[in-house]
């Protein structure tokens, strides 16, 4: 009995801090952890908070229009679509090209989501930053933001942040517990999905240029 209950121990202490630590800030720098996106103060003092980053091969308007048209019937969410299809986020799998009809993307809107509510739009700045958000009774509030930050002339850094504000009770707790590395698993494929995207974007634009030049 004891070495089980040391084991289990060991394997609690091993994931609430290495691993768990590791997760919430995949592919961060400490710059990009103290980064200031617009959305930081959508929640004061979050009950969770994570920061997930990638460096892109491509400008930021190559990233941009991917963002813009993400959601159900429109280009997807770029992370494992399989998950999302049978969850009923998506309806499709995720687009690979651009879609004209979903690049316009105002304050205001809410991107849709298959299942349950939308993300609506709280604040967008084309090729920088756009803030997700909202707020269940007074219960939960969350935001979701990207920011695009040019770091080299053709790279740069996308980062993903995520805060939450939840109710200080066991079960809110325990939901967040289950929701931390589900969310780490499907923003971390998406930003991938992004990357992919932009740079095979961008390689296509350089294609075009030698040819007609």
């Amino acid at each position: 009995m004891i070495p089980l209950v040391l084991i289990s121990l060991t394997l609690a202490v091993l994931y609430w801090f290495p691993i768990r630590r590791w997760y919430r800030r995949w592919g961060a720098t400490a710059a990009d952890l103290t980064r200031k996106i617009p959305g930081d103060a959508g929640i004061v003092d979050p009950t969770y908070s994570t920061t997930l980053a990638v460096t892109v091969d491509a400008r930021p308007e190559h990233i941009w229009p991917w963002l813009v048209q993400m959601g159900y019937q429109r280009g997807g969410l770029y992370s494992y679509d399989w998950l999302d299809r049978l969850f009923g986020f998506l309806d499709r799998p995720s687009a690979n090209c651009i879609l004209p009809q979903f690049q316009r993307l105002e304050v205001g809107d809410e991107i849709p989501i298959g299942r349950g509510g939308g993300f609506p739009v709280k604040a967008m700045e084309a090729n920088r930053s756009l803030v997700l958000g909202g707020e269940s009774d007074g219960q939960f509030a969350w935001v979701w933001q990207f920011g695009l930050y040019p770091i080299e002339k053709d790279r740069t850094r996308l980062v993903s942040r995520n805060s939450a504000r939840v109710q200080k009770t066991v079960s809110s707790w325990l939901f967040m517990r289950v929701l931390e590395p589900a969310a780490f698993i499907m923003t971390r494929r998406m930003l991938i999905g992004l990357k992919d995207r932009a740079e095979g974007l961008a390689a296509r634009e350089r294609a075009r240029s030698i040819r007609a030049a």
